[in-house]
């Protein structure tokens, strides 16, 4: 892609300077929608989660100039990383390049990243006096730059698919809020909540009103629709997550739902599908840790479906990509179903291999 080997300056002299409007046009592939309404399709749709990223080489090209929130924070490179699967490997939706973490920098975190080492946050929420410091009732308007790179991203696309949007779920960026950084586990943040019981509610609250405001900007913006990420939802059990994420993801759901549809992506959280159901979100996305057969059960065969290919399994042969995507889609039906990976593609997948793993769902034919 052109706009790859460029260099920030010329990419915004590409750029007109009057404001952009938001994209009216008719999708020219509308499959996503489609099975997100339930309607009947010829075929699945397909995306990857982090489709758009560090296994392409040209989104390397523009790693090695700009460091991360460089890359997040210009509309002009978000839209032209947002757009880079689309133009090479002909997914069927684009999702905006940026991060969950902008959310804790705009209430007032600071969030850095590191290479080979992921996010890390200097100054971790510890009681709730830290809560009651962070930015709540303003922090949406300083992600002014997201809602820019949606509108200028929607203008690019040229209605070629849909846009989606996203943000990470409270418990999810309470994790990193107050452990300071990843972890497999979470002990601190879990911890927080067992021991903090009234803080860990005041900044899931926090989170979630901030969230409300940030995704709503989003649809102004022009997505077409949303995810939400409850990466670590899995680390609950089904009484916890009861206690500690499903409540505020309920929240963000109901409050966006009527003006845009909701996938909601908990990873690990199957004992909750039922009630994951029940916040009336348009799809639920399923890890590969979960069966087709068992994840339609427990959602009564009633609600679009996401996943559910481990993303690993990219590594293996063109030809076993193929045909474990029409086992994988014969499992799902290809009503109420949209194909994806159980989680986001990791960064040493041929490019190659993903081209064949959305081309099989675009070749499918049930037999």
């Amino acid at each position: 892609m052109e706009l790859c080997r460029r260099s920030l300056s010329n990419i915004l002299n590409m750029v007109k300077q009057e404001p952009l409007p938001i994209s009216t046009r008719i999708l020219k592939n509308d499959l996503l929608l489609k099975a997100l309404d339930g309607k009947p399709v010829h075929r699945p749709p397909v995306w990857m989660m982090r489709q758009a990223g560090r296994y392409l080489p040209q989104y390397m090209e523009l790693k090695n100039k700009y460091d991360f929130f460089t890359r997040v924070q210009t509309p002009e490179l978000a839209a032209a990383i947002t757009l880079q699967p689309i133009d090479l490997i002909g997914t069927d939706a684009a999702i905006l390049f940026s991060d969950i973490l902008v959310v804790p920098q705009a209430m007032g975190m600071e969030v850095t990243m590191h290479e080979g080492k992921g996010p890390a946050l200097p100054a971790v929420i510890r009681c709730m006096e830290d809560v009651e410091q962070l930015i709540v009732e303003e922090a949406a308007w300083h992600l002014q730059y997201v809602y820019d790179a949606i509108a200028l991203t929607k203008q690019q696309l040229e209605g070629r698919v849909p846009l989606i949007g996203f943000a990470g779920a409270p418990w999810t960026l309470l994790c990193y809020m107050v452990e300071g950084k990843g972890s497999k586990t979470f002990d601190k943040a879990k911890a927080f909540c067992y021991t903090q019981p009234e803080a860990a509610h005041a900044l899931l609250q926090a989170i979630t009103d901030v969230t409300i405001a940030y995704l709503r900007n989003q649809i102004k913006a022009g997505v077409d629709c949303l995810q939400l990420f409850d990466s670590w939802g899995g680390l609950w059990d089904k009484e916890d997550f009861a206690i500690f994420s499903l409540p505020y993801i309920q929240q963000i759901v109901q409050s966006v739902k009527y003006e845009c549809p909701v996938i909601l992506y908990a990873k690990g959280v199957w004992h909750s599908l039922p009630e994951l159901q029940e916040t009336g979100a348009a799809a639920l996305g399923i890890d590969w840790c979960n069966t087709p057969q068992q994840a339609r059960k427990l959602t009564n065969h009633s609600i679009t479906l996401q996943g559910n290919y481990d993303p690993v399994k990219l590594l293996n042969p063109v030809n076993k990509i193929s045909q474990d995507v029409k086992a994988m889609i014969d499992a799902f039906g290809t009503t109420r179903y949209i194909a994806n990976l159980g989680h986001g593609i990791i960064p040493n997948i041929p490019v190659d291999h993903a081209k064949a793993f959305v081309q099989a769902v675009k070749e499918y034919k049930a037999e």
